[in-house]
């Protein structure tokens, strides 16, 4: 039986085809040249099937980013403008990125992220059987109490597309007031100012890192442009309870202060 060579790198590879086809010709220059050729050669062939999967593999794109394009596609809301609202309000950081995650709750003041969409549904059902009415939810936290109703269910709600599509509309309608997408944002928060002016401000930052937006393919994600934050932290979650619903405005109605961050809270958060 043949004697069999494991060969794990390509700095084994090029040893083994040297020691493959040594000879005593090697001693010319000339034989040296072209085994070290071999080698050079199988190392970088080696080399670019090593790295070539990276590339090849590319990071999906984000949900909530997938539900803004659809949204932006069948309003006259910018994509700009949903991706920055998605990402204020459930953005996280991952690898030097910020992103926006689906299975985000606050419950009642309380923030909470889930991995997965059933863990985020089971914990809602959960408080909702307890009694729990006021929550956000989703890519664009959406307040069951206030805008429910909106909705076939809790579901529903969670879905990506509903969610953005839904903001979408509100949007829309706050924009026609102001003619301007940027007050239109801080009037999403809240009518108060005071909030208006923070959240403002933060997605200002965040869209001026979204130029030229391609129409189809992949969405590059927004580079940072501050100081990261915490993992899954949010400071601007939606929908304070306080108002009926439907009524012309913010979804956080006039006077209500905003709340702490939807995930984590940290010194000097927005809000009371």
């Amino acid at each position: 039986m043949p004697r069999m060579t494991l060969i794990n790198s390509a700095r084994d590879l090029s040893g083994y085809l040297a020691r493959r086809f040594r000879t005593p010709m090697q001693r010319s220059g000339r034989a040296r040249t072209a085994i070290g050729g071999i080698g050079a050669r199988a190392l970088i062939v080696i080399s670019a099937a090593s790295v070539w999967p990276l590339h090849a593999a590319a990071a999906p794109e984000p949900a909530c980013d997938i539900a803004a394009r659809h949204a932006a596609a069948l309003t006259d809301v910018p994509l700009s403008v949903l991706l920055s609202i998605t990402r204020v309000e459930t953005g996280r950081t991952e690898g030097g990125r910020l992103e926006p995650w689906p299975w985000t709750v606050n419950m009642e003041g309380k923030g909470h992220w889930f991995d997965n969409r059933d863990a985020a549904r089971a914990f809602v059902h959960t408080e909702f059987q307890r009694g729990a009415r006021s929550f956000d939810v989703g890519c664009f936290q959406v307040n069951y109490k206030w805008h429910g109703d909106a909705f076939r269910s809790i579901d529903h709600m969670f879905d990506p597309t509903e969610n953005a599509l839904y903001a979408a509309k509100f949007l829309a309608g706050l924009y026609a007031e102001s003619g301007d997408w940027s007050a239109a944002a801080g009037a999403y928060h809240s009518r108060t100012p005071h909030y208006a002016r923070k959240y403002r401000a933060r997605f200002d930052r965040i869209r001026q890192t979204l130029h030229e937006l391609p129409e189809t393919g992949p969405l590059p994600a927004p580079r940072l442009t501050e100081t990261p934050r915490r993992h899954a932290e949010n400071n601007f979650p939606l929908l304070l309870p306080g108002a009926p619903p439907r009524t012309t405005g913010s979804l956080v109605p006039l006077g209500i202060a905003s709340r702490g961050p939807l995930i984590a809270q940290r010194s000097g958060a927005d809000g009371s």
